[in-house]
Formats: C-alpha cells, structure tokens, sequence
C-alpha cells in the first residue's frame, strides 16, 4: 500500500511533469496524427511524386509519337521497323544487341509490314 502512496505523492507533486509527458507520448506514437505518421506519409508521398514524374515522361514520349504518327506516313513504319522488328516481305533484319538486354525481347521473324 505504501508503494502505491508514493506513486499517488509523486503524480500529485508533478501532475504538469506527467501531462506533458503523457501529452508528448500520445501525439508522438500513439495518434492518427502522430509525427511517425507524418514521416511515414511524407515519405510515400515523395515516391508518388516520383512516380508521377515518370508517368509524365512517359506519357510526354506517347505524345510526341502519337502526333508524328498523324503528321508523317512514315513514322509508322519507322515505329513497327524500331519497336516491333517488323519488315517487308522479301527483306533480311538483323538485330544486333548489347549484352545487358534480354534475349526473349526479339520478336519472331515471321511479322512483317505490309
């Protein structure tokens, strides 16, 4: 009994001491709001905003071969020759490439633009 005397003495003597500290602990951990909280969504809104950032790269890079696709006959070709390996019929493509890209990525032989 003695023991729980002397907690209830020293909360008493430093009830603003363990407000604050109560206050520190529940905004710091505890809260939807907490500042854990805080670094967490921080954190996860600067990937999405790099996210965002390639999406509008990639989609400026769409654009742009969207809009020469509709100006230049040609470009379509160049995008199946480039892109797709296609080619004419009676025509020999070789694909040289580096050693880091993946092999599977070649298209079959058997496309070709018409």
């Amino acid at each position: 009994m003695s023991r729980l005397n002397s907690v209830f003495l020293f909360i008493r003597r430093h009830k603003y001491m363990v407000v604050i500290i109560f206050i520190v602990l529940v905004v710091g951990f505890i809260d939807d709001n907490s500042f854990m909280h805080r670094f967490d969504r921080r954190r996860r809104m600067d990937q999405l905003s790099s996210e965002i950032e390639v999406y509008k790269t990639q989609y400026e890079t769409a654009d742009r071969q969207l809009r020469e696709m509709d100006s230049n006959p040609n470009a379509i070709e160049k995008l199946a020759r480039e892109n797709y390996y296609m080619k004419r019929p009676g025509e020999d493509v070789f694909i040289i490439r580096d050693g880091e890209e993946d092999a599977t990525e070649v298209a079959s032989s058997d496309s070709s633009i018409r």
